[in-house]
C-alpha cells in the first residue's frame, strides 16, 4: 500500500464533514471537555438491540444506554466489571442477582431504569428470531424483586453468561414503556435513552455525533462530545488520519510496515492478536454448488498463501477454522491444508461441471476486493470463471437475509468477515441450522453440530470442549461449505495522548477512552 501525507491533496477530494474536521488542530480534543473523533467503517442501520447489524450499531448503544456489566480492553484479557449493575453476583450455578445503581433515568420523561427493563429487554430476545438470541439461550427468566432488584435464572449452569450475554449487543438495556409506546421496536431513533452519551446528529454515510448525557450519574466520560467519522476503506481512513480528520483509526494489516517505517508525528500504533475471522462462503443450496464435488473443488482450488501475502503481507497465518488460536482451542490444521489443482479438475470433471461460472460477492474495501480478485485468480487455474460482485455494506447484508427476499437461497460464493467473540461459542454459532437465513449463509445444516453445540455450552473440561469445537470445524470444512482463510490481527493508530479501549469484538469503547 502506498500513502502519503499531502494535506492539501487529501482536502480536496474529502467530503465536506470530514474536510471541516480535518481543519481542526490535532489536539484540539486535548482540553477538558473536548471532542473525541473516530472513524467507523460503515454507517449504522439499527440502534434496537434486537437488531443491531454491524459495527456502529453497536456502539451507539454503548454510548447511548447500559448494560449491567462492562468489558474492559481486549488486551488486558477482557476483564469484566458492574456497570448498571451496583451489584451482581451469582447465588448458585443457575441464579446471578442484581442490584442496579441509584440514578440511572431515562430520557424523554420515562423515569429511572428498572428491574423490568432488564426483563423486558433480555426476554424479548430469548427465544426470539433476533441474530442475538443465542446470548439468552440458557435463560429462564428474569425475577423482578423490586424496582432495582432482580435475579437472572438460568435453564442449566452456563459460566460464560457472564461475558456473552450481558456486556453488548443483545445485553443493552432498553426502556419498556419506551419500547412499547413506539410499537415494540425501534431502528435509528430510540424512543429513550440513559447512558453517559446522548445522540445528537446524523449525517448519513459521513458523520454520527454524541453529546454528553447532563443526567449521567456514572462515572463521567473524559470527552463532552464524540464524532464519527465514516470512511469505508482503510487506506482512505489512513490519509484521513494524517490529515488530522480523527484521532483513532483501525488500519489494514499491510499498513503496519508502512507506519513503522514512517510513523505520523504525535501517533501510536497498536498491534493485538484478533478474533475477527475472514472465510469464503460457499453455498450448498445454489444450484451449481449443489454437488459436494464442485463445492471442494473450490476449496482445492483455493491458494491460502497467495491470498495472506496478497492481502496481509505474509503476516498472519491461515485460519485452521473459526475458533481463534488464542483462545487455546483451534484446531492443528485443516482437512485440505494444501492446494491441488488436479484434484480440483479431476472432481469438477466428475460432476459434469467444466467450465463452471460463480458469483463471488464482496464488501468493497480494498483488503476485501484484493481477496476476491486473488480467489478469481487461484479457481481459474482450475477451470473455475470467478465474476466479482462487489456490494456496498448495507445492501452486503441483505445477501444472506431471509427477510429480504428468496435471494438468499441462490447466492453462490460470499466472502466473509465477523468480530469474534470471547468465548469459542460466539463465533461457532453462526454456523447452526436456526442462522440459515440469517448468518449461516452457506445452508451448512448438521445435527451433529447442533448436539456438539449444545454441549460445549455447559460442558467444564477444558479438553473435552476442545474435541468438541474442534470436531464441529472438521463438519463445517467436511460440507464442502467453507474455506477459512485467516484471523486478522487488531493494528489501529491514535494519537499519543489518547489512551484508547479496544473491545473483545475489536471495536473501540469511546466511553472509557481517557487522555493519557
Amino acid at each position: 500500500m502506498q500513502w502519503n501525507t499531502d494535506r492539501r491533496g487529501f482536502l480536496k477530494v474529502a467530503g465536506a464533514g470530514l474536510a471541516a474536521a480535518a481543519a481542526l488542530p490535532r489536539f484540539a480534543w486535548a482540553a477538558e471537555g473536548g471532542t473525541l473523533r473516530l472513524r467507523v467503517t460503515a454507517d449504522f442501520q439499527v440502534l434496537d438491540p434486537f437488531g443491531i447489524i454491524g459495527e456502529l450499531d453497536d456502539i451507539i448503544p454503548r454510548c447511548t444506554t447500559v448494560t449491567l456489566v462492562r468489558l474492559g480492553d481486549m488486551r488486558d484479557g477482557n476483564q469484566w466489571r458492574p456497570w448498571a449493575a451496583e451489584k451482581i453476583e451469582w447465588l448458585d450455578g443457575t441464579r446471578l442477582a442484581f442490584t442496579l445503581r441509584e440514578g440511572l433515568q431515562w430520557t424523554n420523561g420515562f423515569g429511572p431504569v428498572t428491574a423490568a427493563d432488564v426483563k423486558f429487554s433480555f426476554e424479548r430476545i430469548a427465544g426470539s428470531d433476533s441474530a442475538w438470541a443465542y446470548q439468552f439461550e440458557k435463560l429462564k427468566e428474569v425475577e423482578v424483586i423490586d424496582d432495582r432488584n432482580g435475579i437472572i435464572h438460568l435453564t442449566e449452569a452456563f459460566a460464560p453468561f457472564m461475558v456473552i450475554a450481558l456486556p453488548y449487543y443483545g445485553g443493552h438495556i432498553v426502556c419498556q414503556k419506551a419500547v412499547e409506546a413506539a410499537g415494540g421496536s425501534f431502528t435509528t431513533e430510540a424512543p429513550a435513552e440513559c447512558g453517559p452519551y446522548l445522540f445528537d446528529t446524523w449525517e448519513q454515510n459521513q458523520k454520527v455525533t454524541l453529546k454528553a448525557n447532563p443526567d449521567w450519574t456514572g462515572e463521567k466520560p473524559a470527552f463532552d462530545r464524540v464524532e464519527f467519522y465514516i470512511v469505508t476503506d482503510d487506506q482512505a481512513a489512513l490519509l484521513a488520519y494524517e490529515a488530522d480528520a480523527f484521532d483513532f483509526t483501525r488500519v489494514a494489516v499491510g499498513a503496519g510496515a508502512q507506519l513503522k517505517g514512517a510513523m505520523p508525528e504525535g501517533a501510536t500504533l497498536i498491534e493485538a492478536p484478533g478474533t475477527r475471522y475472514a472465510w469464503l462462503t460457499i453455498n450448498m443450496n445454489a444450484e451449481p454448488l449443489k454437488d459436494p464435488r464442485v463445492r471442494q473443488a473450490v476449496q482445492l482450488a483455493y491458494d491460502g498463501q497467495a491470498v495472506l501475502d496478497g492481502a496481509y503481507d505474509g503476516l498472519v497465518d491461515r485460519a485452521t477454522g473459526v475458533v481463534p488460536p488464542t483462545s487455546g482451542f483451534a484446531r492443528a490444521s485443516n482437512l485440505f491444508p494444501t492446494r491441488d489443482v488436479d484434484k480440483a479438475r479431476a472432481l469438477l470433471a466428475e460432476a459434469g461441471a467444466d467450465g463452471i461460472e460463480l458469483n463471488l460477492y464482496a464488501l468493497t474495501d480494498s483488503t476485501s476486493q484484493t481477496i476476491a480478485q486473488i480467489i478469481q485468480a487461484n479457481l481459474a487455474e482450475a477451470g473455475i470463471t470467478i465474476t466479482i460482485q462487489p456490494v456496498e455494506e448495507a445492501a452486503y447484508w441483505a445477501l444472506g437475509d431471509s427477510t429480504a427476499g428468496d435471494g438468499y437461497k441462490s447466492i453462490e460464493l460470499v466472502l466473509m468477515n465477523f468480530a469474534g467473540g470471547i468465548d469459542p461459542t460466539e463465533n461457532l454459532v453462526w454456523f447452526r441450522p436456526d442462522q440459515i437465513g440469517v448468518y449461516n449463509w452457506s445452508f451448512f445444516d448438521s445435527p451433529e453440530y447442533e448436539a456438539l453445540y449444545q454441549s460445549s455450552l455447559t460442558e467444564q473440561d477444558t479438553d473435552k470442549r476442545r474435541a468438541m469445537f474442534n470436531r464441529m470445524e472438521d463438519l463445517m470444512e467436511d460440507s464442502g461449505g467453507f474455506v477459512f482463510i485467516c484471523f486478522e490481527p487488531y493494528l489501529a493508530v491514535h494519537d499519543a495522548s489518547l489512551v484508547p479501549v479496544i473491545l473483545a469484538d475489536g471495536h473501540p469503547d469511546p466511553v472509557t477512552f481517557r487522555m493519557g
